[in-house]
Order: structure tokens, then C-alpha cells, then sequence
């Protein structure tokens, strides 16, 4: 394009300068050519058009007899749904119009009718009768289609179609017809047909049919003159030998199996091979060691000279193959075929590579990706190999090799070993100590891809590395590993600055199960102040609800009282008060989390004040997303002992009731006031119907309790000894201190008064006798599943603790209006949960109250994208 003429010059009609511009309106006119043939002509239009009178039958019929291929394809794909709207018009006048036009169909409109009548099969449309005499023979037609993907998708369908029909139609319409296609006149795509159809023809044919007219058929095609043909036959052999069983296996098959094994064309041998590793169980030890194994031998001394892809094969099926014939290996076999397992491992390591990629060959580049395969597939089979080499033998065997696979240069081979990691992790049990260190290696390693591939079972090897394996060790082993919790922290961070938001808040998921792995101090030094950050910082939201679940979790557990306050008191005044919309968004997550881990009086006593203030929320989406919580806010109290608070939650309903200006808010209150009203109290007393999670509160409270149980009982012994107890200790009595099996009358689960009413002279002896009657922490919530602490359904709970109750006798049954069964009251709050003056406390019902928010804004600007992206009320 020439420049625009200077202002001088404007109007300048020289010829230099006409020409130039002719030249810029000639590149305008190709720009545009475009656009103008992309234009339908009104004659185009007319011939697109429908009438909108017509019926779905009688438009289908129009479209297929006068239509474009376009619109054909589109009645072909819309065939299930005429089938299931009208199936006697659309079989009397649309499939006829269909089978014509498929006859000069193009690819694409043949392989949407592949779909379509597979999808008509699978709907059972029809009954088996009318789809054979309607479409089977429009699939048997098309199978021999000159389009390999058309010829394909044909295929399938009747491999499909074949699973259904009675067997005097499988014989008469395809098993007859198949002793021409399977001749050696025919094309090579159709015997490559007839192999696939006699494979699934096997199993629904008794044995003697089988052998009198399918095996004959099976053995000329296995010496088929095309290598394709005899390949593709010897991968059915699996499927003809599960269906004429193990004595008609052994005299037909393996003959067949082992000539072709020796064959010249290297797709067939691996062919052969393959099918051998599968049919393993089906062949006796006999057949195994005299037949089976030489092959193997064989096999494997033969591909390092043939064509990579055979090794490939190999290295995928060495442990089925190892584990098939484990117990017919002399000793001397046994060390070749773990050395060549070994060699498989470092394959294409070993070669140097000093020059740019760029410059090297592409055969060679080709070659390293096969080897990489070949290590990738190594990966995968290792556990498999650890049984073949016995665990205890793994330190001297194959430690070196699983070293190297964890440090292998190329992401794929150390993501598959990540996967397997908790598979060896469980195989070496006592012994996995030994790999600690590759733990810590696969934690750093720089590939996210790696790194998320292994935190799927993270609980699980964190559990066995801490107790080695052995579920009755109870000492943690970890304290050797120091290195772990800056891997943990690292990754995180790793994680963190990535865009694979998923794999961060997976991560941070696992990290639920780290207070039965580590210490609390440790938890609260290096993880908790980074998951509060997370929650505070954070833009992805799944992410920062997978963070405020976890320091959830990590608060539950944690065993310093002034720990504790520290972080109530952040969450309420930095998320609860923040200044923020979006802080007070998250901090009404977090307000569910606690209502779901901790015990209803813990929430009631810390988070109901605050939670119930933000219905003075400037901003209408704050104040929606409580109204969602509040049925879950209402089913923490008790009656009486809660009343004052119920009355508060009542009073603030009827503000909102009153006072709200926004109409979807108000549309929300008004729904939220009849769930409310529906719902039934619970009471200080244990009530039949809410007596299974009355129990399950009933635990949770007990664990709170043991929590200020271990920590004044360390106070002590710190003050006695001068030194504190260690977390080895701790976990002892966590494990020891379990619930007895009946739960006698008058069990102690009042909360006690605060600390400084006890009597210094009896405060020890009665602080350990009820240590002997409190529950200890549940494991089983860390077992299970780590990173879901979910509320256990009401069946599980009436298994753990309804055989306890009735095996009582009359003598002791459960007096559930006694005053020990009352959980909650207004004189017996947890010491360990006792407020400071900065926290909002509920016990009393004379809480502080928490200032209306003054920002509806997520630091200057409102959020749009939650709840409810609409202004925000100055």
C-alpha cells in the first residue's frame, strides 16, 4: 500500500499518483472478494428453504429426496430421534430414502449413518426382529465400502448388531455368507472383515458348531498369503479360544499361534507374542515350561535386533509375562529375564547426546521417542516386578533401577512412575524407608505433570512412610525425613505459580490428612499461615475453597489453645469483617466447612455471631450467600440452652424480611424463611430422630475436649519435667484412648468449667481419669479418604455406636434426659475453646456485635462474577 499523500500534495491527480491509488483499490476488491462468495445467492436460499408446515417425517423425506448432502447428513444424525418419536412412519417412509441415498453417499454421510443405527441398537428402538429386517442388511451391504474408515465404522456396528441376534440369524445372514467372503478371491479388505466377524461369532456358537464350520475358516486364514490377514486373525485367537474352551485351545490354537510366532512378517510375530501373554492362564504348567517359555526365550533374545516397535510390546506385557510364568523359572532364567528387564529400564540412556536437537536425524529422533516407550512401559510394570524379585529382595535388586526411573530425563517415564509409587509403596511395607528419598524427588520435580500424578495417593504414602508400612507401628517415622515438609511447602508453591489451577487445588485437598502425618506446630509454622493466604489471596475460587476446607481441618486438629485463637480471631476479622465483598464471601464458606468438621457448639460459641451479622451486608451477594447457609446456621442449636441465640437468628430474619431492597435477595429470604420454618430443633437431650447425629456431635465435641485434655496434661508434665511432651507420645494416647465399645450411664460429656475452679490437689488425677474415658482423635476420617472429611451418612453412624447402646441392658439404658447427655449449656463451655476478649463469644448469648461491612468492593472494585453480579448497596 502507498502512503497518503502530504498535505501539500493533496490534491495532486498526477498519473504516479492515480495509478497508486487504482493499486489500493484493487487490494480492497481481493480483500473483499471473499465475503461476497461466502453469500448464499437468493436462488441458493430458495433451495435451502423448507416450508416450517411440514411434519418431521415428511421434512426428513423432503431434505433426503431434494436436499443438499448437508441437510442429508443432518436427517441421517436425526434418525434416533424420528426412530423414538414415530418408529412405524420413519421405517415405512424414512429409511427407504435412506438406503437410496447412501448407495451414492459420500464419507461423511456414511459414517453418521454408522452412528445412527448403532444408536437406534442401543436405544432398543426397535425390537431385534424388525432391526434385522430393516437396517442389517444396509451394514452388511456397506462393510466392504472402498473407504477404510467407512469400512470401519460399518464394522462396528455390526460387531455390535452381532452381540444381540439369535444364532439361526447369525448363521443364516452372516456366519453362511462368510465362507465365500473369507476366500482367498476376495479383496484383503474383506478377509480382514471376516477375520474381526469370526472372533465374535466364537462365543455365541456351541463348540461343535464352532469346530465343524468357524475353525476351518480360522486356520485358512491364518495362513492367508497377505501378512495383514494373518496378523489380524492370530489377534482373534483370544476370542476364539475363550469360546471352544482350554482342550480345543491347546490342539487348534497354540499349533496355529506357534507357527505364526516364526513368521517372516515381524507384525505377525508380535501379534503372536501378544496373544501367548494373554492366553497364559488358559495353558497348564506343562504347555508353559515345555512350549510357552522357549517361545518367550526366543522372543526376547531376537528383539534387540529387530524393529524397535516389537520392543515396545515387549516391555509393555514383561510383567503379565513374568508374573504368567513365576513359577517355572530355574534360577538361572529368573537373573536373565530380571537383567533384561534391567537393560529394557536404561534403554537409549546410555548414548551420549552433546549436539543440538535440531541437527539430529530424524530417524534417530524417531528411535529415542520408541526408547522412551520402551522406559515409559518399564515404569508401568515395576510393582509387577518387585513381587517377581520378592520385596525383601528390593534394596539389592531393584532399587538402583527404580532410582533411575524416578530421575529419568524425559517427563512421561517419571510420570508413570509417579502413578505406580503407591503401588510400591504398599509392596515393600516395612521396607519402604528405602524410598523415601525418591519421595522427596518426584515432590520437586520440575514437571507439574509428574508432580500431580503422584499427590493422587499422597495420603496414602504419607501414611505408610509415617508408620513403615506397619499399621501397628505407631511411632512416626518421618522425623528422619526432614526434608519432606520443604518439599511439601515447594510444591505447593510450584503449583501455586502455575496456570493448572486443578492441580494446585487438588493439592491443597491431600494436604488435609497432614495433621495425622506431622506435628501440630509444624502444620502451624509452615502450612497454615500459607493456606489463610490462599483464602485471602488467591483468584481462583475452587482453589480457595479447597484451601479454607483444609485450614479448617488443620484448626480442628491443632492442639495449642492459643493457636487457635489466633487463627478464630483472623478468620473473623479478616475475612468475616474484611473489608472486602469477596473476604466475606470466603469467610461464609468457611463458616460451612466448620459447621460440617467441627461440633455444633464450637461453631455456635465462635462463628454464629459473625456469620448471622453479615445479613447487614452492603453488598446483595454476601447477603444471598447467607441466606443459602442459614437452614445449615439454624441446625447448630439446641434448645434450651441455645434459645437466646435462636432468637437472634430470628430477629435478624424478620430484618431482612423488612428491610430488603433487592429483589432477588428478598425472593431468596422468602424461600430460606419456609425452609426454616420446616425444620425441627434439636434439644439439649438426645431425641430418636436426630439420635445418630446427635452421637456423631456428640464425638466431635469429645475430640474438642481431648484436644485441652493433651494440652494440659503437657502443661504439667512440661512443669514436672521441664519438658514437653513429644508428638510419639501424643499419638500413643491419641491410639489408646479410644471410646469403649457400651457407653456407660453416666458418661462425663458435660463440658467441664473453665480450668481455674478445679482444685489444684485433684485437677491431674481427674484430668487423667477422664483421658481414660475420652475418645481419642478418629483415624478413621484420615484412613479413609484424606481429603474429604465428610459427615458420615446416617447409616454408617447407627453401625459404629447403635450395638453399643442396646447392649446396655435394661439396667443401663440411656436415660436421655439426663443432664450428662446435655452437650452444650450456658455454665459449661470447653476451657480449650474458652474466648479471648478480642473473639465474639455466643456462650451467653450477650456476643459482640460485629459492625455492618462498609465496602462492597473486592479491594476498589465490586466483584461481578459470584453469587449475584449486580450493584452494591451504598
Amino acid at each position: 500500500m502507498h502512503p497518503p499523500p502530504p498535505a501539500a500534495a493533496a490534491m495532486d491527480f498526477s498519473q504516479n499518483s492515480l495509478f497508486g491509488y487504482m493499486e489500493d483499490l484493487q487490494e480492497l476488491t481481493i480483500i473483499e472478494r471473499p465475503v461476497r462468495r461466502s453469500l448464499k445467492t437468493p436462488e441458493e436460499i430458495e433451495r435451502l428453504t423448507v416450508d416450517e408446515d411440514l411434519s418431521d417425517i415428511e421434512r426428513a423425506v423432503y431434505l433426503l429426496s431434494a436436499g443438499q448432502d448437508i441437510q442429508g447428513t443432518s436427517v441421517i444424525a436425526n434418525l434416533p430421534f424420528l426412530m423414538r418419536q414415530n418408529p412405524a412412519e420413519t421405517l415405512r417412509r424414512v429409511l427407504p430414502k435412506v438406503r437410496e441415498v447412501l448407495h451414492v453417499a459420500g464419507v461423511e454421510m456414511q459414517l453418521t449413518a454408522a452412528v445412527s443405527f448403532l444408536t437406534i441398537l442401543q436405544e432398543e428402538s426397535v425390537s431385534v426382529h424388525t432391526y434385522t429386517h430393516s437396517f442389517l442388511q444396509v451394514i452388511l451391504l456397506h462393510l466392504e465400502h472402498r473407504d477404510a474408515g467407512v469400512s470401519n465404522a460399518w464394522l462396528e456396528t455390526l460387531l455390535s448388531v452381532i452381540e444381540v441376534l439369535p444364532k439361526e440369524t447369525l448363521r443364516h445372514e452372516i456366519l453362511n455368507p462368510l465362507v465365500s467372503k473369507a476366500q482367498l478371491s476376495q479383496t484383503v479388505q474383506s478377509r480382514l472383515v471376516s477375520c474381526k466377524i469370526l472372533g465374535k461369532l466364537t462365543n455365541k456358537f456351541d463348540a461343535h458348531t464352532i469346530k465343524r464350520e468357524i475353525l476351518p475358516l480360522v486356520k485358512s486364514l491364518c495362513q492367508d498369503v497377505e501378512y495383514e490377514v494373518r496378523s489380524c486373525m492370530c489377534r482373534q485367537l483370544e476370542n476364539i479360544a475363550q469360546g471352544i474352551g482350554t482342550e480345543l485351545t491347546k490342539s487348534v490354537v497354540l499349533p496355529e499361534l506357534i507357527e505364526l510366532s516364526r513368521d517372516e512378517g515381524s507384525s505377525v510375530r508380535l501379534a503372536a507374542f501378544e496373544t501367548l501373554v494373554n492366553l497364559l492362564d488358559v495353558f497348564d504348567t506343562d504347555d508353559r515350561s515345555q512350549t510357552i517359555l522357549p517361545l518367550v526365550k526366543s522372543f526376547c533374545e531376537k528383539s534387540f535386533k529387530a524393529d524397535e516397535s516389537i520392543l515396545i510390546s515387549l516391555s509393555f506385557h514383561l510383567g503379565k509375562l513374568c508374573h504368567g510364568l513365576y513359577g517355572i523359572f530355574t534360577p538361572d532364567q529368573h537373573l536373565r529375564f530380571l537383567e533384561f528387564y534391567k537393560k529394557l529400564c536404561t534403554l537409549g540412556l546410555q548414548q551420549e547426546n552433546g549436539h543440538n536437537e535440531n541437527q539430529i536425524p530424524p530417524q534417530i529422533l524417531e528411535q529415542e521417542k520408541k526408547y522412551i516407550s520402551v522406559r515409559k512401559n518399564c515404569a508401568y510394570n515395576f510393582p509387577a516386578m518387585i513381587v517377581f524379585v520378592d520385596p525383601k529382595n528390593f534394596h539389592m535388586e531393584l532399587y538402583s533401577t527404580f532410582f533411575c526411573l524416578c530421575h529419568d530425563p524425559e517427563v512421561p517415564v517419571r510420570y508413570t512412575i509417579a502413578i505406580c509409587f503407591y503401588e510400591v509403596s504398599k509392596l515393600l511395607n516395612s521396607g519402604v524407608y528405602l524410598i523415601h528419598k525418591e519421595l522427596i524427588t518426584l515432590l520437586q520435580d520440575e514437571s507439574l505433570e509428574v508432580l500431580d500424578a503422584l499427590i493422587d495417593h499422597l495420603p496414602e504414602i504419607l501414611e505408610l512412610m509415617s508408620t513403615g508400612g506397619e499399621s501397628s507401628v505407631h511411632d512416626n517415622k518421618l522425623s528422619s525425613l526432614p526434608d519432606l515438609i520443604p518439599a511439601l511447602t515447594a510444591a505447593e508453591q510450584r503449583a501455586a505459580a502455575s496456570l493448572k489451577w486443578r492441580t494446585h487445588e487438588k493439592l491443597l485437598q491431600k494436604y488435609a490428612c497432614l495433621p495425622h502425618i506431622i506435628s501440630s506446630d509444624q502444620i502451624y509454622y509452615r502450612f497454615l499461615q500459607r493456606m489463610f493466604t490462599i483464602v485471602m489471596t488467591n483468584n481462583v475460587l475452587p482453589v480457595q475453597k479447597a484451601a479454607s476446607r483444609t485450614l479448617c481441618i488443620f484448626l480442628r486438629y491443632n492442639r495449642k489453645q492459643e493457636q487457635r485463637h489466633e487463627v478464630i480471631q483472623k478468620l473473623i476479622e479478616q475475612l468475616g469483617q474484611g473489608k472486602s465483598y469477596w473476604n466475606r464471601l470466603r469467610f461464609l464458606d468457611t463458616c460451612e466447612f466448620i459447621i460440617e468438621i467441627f461440633s455444633k457448639s464450637f461453631f455456635c460459641k465462635y462463628f454464629f455471631l459473625p456469620a448471622i451479622e453479615l445479613t447487614h451486608d452492603p453488598v446483595a451477594n454476601v447477603r444471598m450467600k447467607l441466606c443459602y447457609l442459614l437452614p445449615k446456621v439454624k441446625s447448630t442449636l439446641k434448645i434450651p440452652a441455645d434459645k437466646h441465640l435462636l432468637q437472634q437468628l430470628e430477629m435478624c430474619v424478620r430484618k431482612l424480611l423488612c428491610q430488603e431492597k433487592d429483589k432477588d435477595v428478598l425472593a431468596i429470604v422468602k424461600r430460606t424463611v419456609l425452609e426454616l420454618d420446616r425444620m425441627e430443633m434439636s434439644m439439649d437431650a438426645f431425641q430418636k430422630k436426630f439420635y445418630e447425629k446427635d452421637l456423631l456431635d456428640q464425638e466431635k465435641e469429645r475430640e474438642e475436649l481431648l484436644l485441652m485434655e493433651m494440652e494440659q496434661l503437657e502443661k504439667e508434665k512440661q512443669q514436672n519435667d521441664g519438658r514437653p511432651m513429644s508428638d510419639k507420645t501424643f499419638e500413643k494416647k491419641r491410639r489408646d484412648t479410644k471410646t469403649p465399645t457400651t457407653l456407660p450411664k453416666n458418661i462425663p460429656i458435660s463440658v467441664p468449667g473453665p480450668s481455674g475452679t478445679s482444685t489444684p490437689s485433684t485437677s491431674k488425677e481427674i484430668k487423667k481419669s477422664k483421658l481414660i474415658r475420652s475418645q481419642s482423635f478418629n483415624n478413621q476420617a484420615f484412613h479413609a479418604k484424606y481429603g474429604n472429611l465428610d459427615k458420615c451418612p446416617s447409616k454408617s453412624s447407627a453401625v459404629g455406636y447403635t450395638p453399643s447402646v442396646s447392649g446396655l441392658g435394661k439396667t443401663s439404658v440411656i436415660s436421655l434426659t439426663d443432664d450428662s447427655f446435655r452437650t452444650r449449656n450456658a455454665s459449661s463451655a470447653p476451657t480449650s475453646f474458652s474466648p479471648s476478649p478480642s473473639l465474639p463469644s455466643a456462650s451467653r448469648g450477650t456476643g459482640n456485635s460485629v459492625d455492618p461491612k462498609s465496602s462492597g468492593s473486592k479491594d476498589t472494585q465490586p466483584r461481578k462474577a459470584t453469587l449475584k453480579s449486580r450493584k452494591s448497596n451504598p
